[in-house]
């Protein structure tokens, strides 16, 4: 059997989960995700689980937050007046929106909080300083 190495080209069914169980990720019902082994296509933490295993291979790979996310970072939070969003966006924790950057990115970031006058917005991933686990099998080596 050959295992998979830096450099292969591979297909891995994977169920992510947070530490409460939440599902937050599978490729249940999909085709396997597919990424060349070494190349930073997936988060760092699950790309070292794969080398050395075989076809058919499964496990459970356990992914601290620096090797998934990253850590929160307080500096990504901003909060803006209320009337800099258009006032036909209902406004609430959790929604997500889409800001421009002075330097013409767009960005995603979700509603932390909200008051009459203002609105905290918060640009870290929402997995961010959250540790990881992926059930992950690894189905081909291309």
């Amino acid at each position: 059997m050959s295992e998979a190495k830096q450099g292969d080209t591979v297909r891995i069914h994977y169920t992510g989960t947070l530490n409460d169980g939440t599902t937050f990720d599978s490729s249940e019902g999909r085709d396997p995700l597919e990424f060349t082994v070494g190349t930073g296509q997936i988060i760092p933490g699950l790309e070292k689980a794969i080398p050395g295993m075989n076809v058919g291979e499964k496990k459970t790979v356990e992914v601290p937050c620096a090797e998934a996310y990253g850590e929160r970072e307080p500096g990504a939070m901003q909060t803006v007046p209320r009337d800099q969003i258009p006032e036909e966006i209902e406004v609430k924790p959790g929604l997500q929106l889409q800001v421009q950057t002075p330097q013409g990115q767009v960005m995603p970031v979700t509603v932390a909080e909200v008051n009459e006058s203002e609105v905290t917005l918060d640009a870290n991933h929402p997995r961010a300083g959250r540790d990881l686990t992926f059930d992950i099998e690894l189905v081909e080596i291309a």
